[in-house]
């Protein structure tokens, strides 16, 4: 199996546990007298297979993503931490943007006057320099995901 193929069956796995706890929670209790429209026991089992299942593929993608060295230097953990670094800084740096991006609303001359504290020109440009190494690294992500086998 390939590394992408582990992070498909792992996302599949997810959402259906997220379905299976809904689903339990719909279940949970009925009005005296009625039954519920699925066995809450049943649901529970499949559950803790779902879990077991998840917790087995987590675990092989973990060690994979250890394990696997690129460019002779980083595993592929490190590139996945570069790329969620990359995206966490985007995103402050955008929501900094939007907050120093003065918004002309006085309806007088004797309402207070807002300055930006920050250059935004020069913010965006450094959005638009994170927002291009991300992609390239996850570009580059995505495409060795289909070339590694997942390590059992």
């Amino acid at each position: 199996m390939k590394l992408a193929e582990a992070l498909i069956l792992r996302s599949d796995l997810q959402k259906r546990i997220a379905i299976l706890k809904d689903r339990l929670i719909r279940n949970a209790k009925v009005q005296e007298g009625d039954n519920p429209a699925e066995n809450p026991q049943s649901l529970l089992n499949e559950l803790s297979k779902n879990l077991n299942e998840l917790e087995i593929i987590i675990n092989k993608i973990n060690r994979t993503n250890s394990n696997t060295i690129i460019d002779n230097e980083l595993c592929l953990s490190d590139l996945i931490n570069k790329r969620e670094l990359l995206g966490k800084k985007t995103k402050i740096l955008r929501d900094l943007v939007e907050a120093a991006t003065i918004q002309f609303d006085r309806y007088s001359q004797k309402e207070v006057k807002f300055y930006s504290t920050v250059n935004v020109s020069e913010l965006q440009k450094e959005i638009d320099k994170i927002s291009k190494e991300y992609r390239e690294t996850d570009t580059k992500l995505q495409g060795m995901n289909w070339n590694i086998d997942l390590i059992e």
